[in-house]
């Protein structure tokens, strides 16, 4: 079970996640978006956005630096396997409470406000928990890490990460020996891979750039109501056989 978790899972998880998210973008473009529920209720939204987006940033970019960059380097530049490993549980850790507050004050509204509950889906409500969960997870991992200033099972993640993007094998070998509450953390961030194509966190790969250019609103119309106003139309130009 754990060479399939760990060393094919992964490949499913991203297969899912390329070609899900072009799937998706290209037969249903006008669903690449968050639903904002601003309009129905703005108190909690713009500190606990401002703090969840803030914290998840550092996190996908401390993630993906710190993994994805050989350890080589590293060397290198001087910087030594335990004072990466206190950047990353003081710079992660920070972040990661950040995120949490947000998610917290993001799915409080999702659940106990009336009008946001019932215009949320529950793929809308399941994300967000999962991801609050995933956060909590990713903190306990902060506190299993102090047991071992080494950095030695740090480089254990590293190797494992970038054997995978290289299709080298033997990366789940790598991480057998792992405490449990990292090969959870991990197990669920896979899954929010398999998960990211079907939910709103699609938003993330366009909102950086389109953020920025948006007009300011955006006019939605389902294809069903564009079916029957399209065949309005049509019988509406019919000449009349009178």
């Amino acid at each position: 079970m754990h060479n399939f978790l760990f060393g094919i899972y992964p490949y499913i998880a991203l297969s899912v996640l390329v070609i899900g998210s072009i799937a998706r973008y290209e037969t249903d473009p006008f669903t690449w978006k968050t639903s904002s529920s601003q309009l129905l209720r703005r108190k909690q939204l713009i500190l606990g956005s401002v703090l969840f987006h803030l914290g998840i940033l550092v996190i996908f970019f401390g993630h993906f630096v710190g993994l994805m960059t050989p350890i080589q380097i590293f060397d290198a530049l001087g910087i030594s396997h335990s004072a990466k490993q206190l950047l990353a549980m003081g710079a992660g850790g920070i972040a990661g409470v950040l995120s949490l507050i947000g998610g917290l004050l993001l799915l409080h509204r999702r659940l106990f406000d009336s009008r946001i509950r019932k215009t949320s889906s529950f793929a809308d409500i399941g994300i967000l928990a999962i991801i609050v969960l995933q956060l909590i997870l990713g903190i306990g991992t902060i506190f299993v890490s102090a047991q071992h200033l080494d950095g030695h099972e740090m480089t254990k993640f590293m190797t494992w990460t970038q054997k995978i993007v290289t299709f080298r094998a033997g990366a789940a070998e790598e991480i057998a020996d792992v405490a449990l509450i990292f090969k959870l953390h991990m197990f669920l961030g896979l899954t929010i891979f398999v998960l990211f194509p079907f939910t709103r966190l699609v938003h993330m790969l366009s909102a950086p750039i389109r953020y920025v250019l948006r007009p300011g609103y955006q006019i939605v119309r389902d294809r069903k109501s564009t079916r029957l106003n399209s065949s309005h139309l049509k019988l509406s130009r019919m000449p009349s056989s009178a």
